[in-house]
């Protein structure tokens, strides 16, 4: 258990928890802090699906600027590894991930949302990448995940400017995947998280790993990735179980085991 930072399993879904009054400041306390939530997410069996959360409020105003503007050029060349490797180590879940966005999600916070699979924001949400005003850029994933989900123009246009984007442009320019009030966030995040509780866990796990490897190769390496993946499956027990149940009672009635 983290100071700033929980993660808490119900039925199946774990919610990675950020609470640092007043904005979410992630600091190298909190960024260490996901990592170490990302972690135990991974390697809980009793977690099937994961939701990141800032709570009611806010999902992360960004990094704690106060830190960081004392840092010298030698100190943030050892500390960039591993702050954007501990918001990696949320996309690296192997499990179905969903970010419910409150509030702001801005630099650090919105390249957090970006680690998601998932993006539910509430009607009032603000996200972008304003690392530009301060004279750098982000430094989080936000430059490569960013353009590989909007594309290079709109990431570009969020990136130069430093704006910040409403929840309906971020629904428009696909930033975000769904937009709620705000008072729906968290459940909705938890009822998308919910529906892959009891399902084919290796399966997902398969499809999560065969999607995000194959977004850095060409088309043929990732159709072996595919390839590679499928097969594998048919090495699970979940596997047997969902293909009997399709044949006997049709589709969507497998009660999977996880194995």
């Amino acid at each position: 258990m983290g100071e700033f930072v929980n993660l808490t399993v119900s039925d199946g879904i774990g919610t990675i928890r950020l609470d640092r009054p007043k904005m979410n400041a992630l600091n190298v306390q909190v960024q260490e802090e996901i990592r170490a939530a990302a972690l135990e997410a991974t390697a809980n069996d009793d977690v099937r699906a994961v939701v990141i959360y800032g709570g009611e409020r806010v999902f992360a105003a960004g990094a704690d600027i106060k830190e960081m503007a004392d840092m010298s050029y030698a100190d943030m060349v050892k500390r960039s590894g591993p702050l954007q490797s501990s918001l990696s180590a949320v996309a690296a879940i192997p499990k179905p991930t969903v970010a419910a966005v409150t509030g702001y999600a801005l630099g650090g916070g919105c390249e957090l949302a970006l680690c998601a699979d998932y993006r539910i924001a509430a009607d009032d949400a603000k996200l972008g990448q304003p690392e530009i005003l301060l004279g750098i850029i982000p430094g989080a994933g936000g430059t490569q995940r960013l353009s590989r989900l909007i594309g290079p123009s709109k990431a570009k246009d969020l990136i130069y400017t430093g704006r910040f984007v409403d929840a309906a442009e971020s629904l428009a320019i696909g930033l975000v995947d769904k937009v709620v009030p705000a008072a729906e966030v968290y459940d909705a995040a938890v009822a998308w998280a919910g529906q892959f509780a009891g399902g084919a866990a290796l399966a997902l796990r398969a499809a999560k790993e065969a999607i995000d490897s194959g977004l850095g190769v060409d088309l043929s390496t990732g159709l072996e990735i595919e390839r590679q993946q499928f097969a594998a499956l048919f090495a699970t027990e979940d596997r047997a179980i969902g293909m009997k149940s399709f044949v006997e009672n049709g589709p969507g009635k497998a009660e999977f085991k996880g194995i």
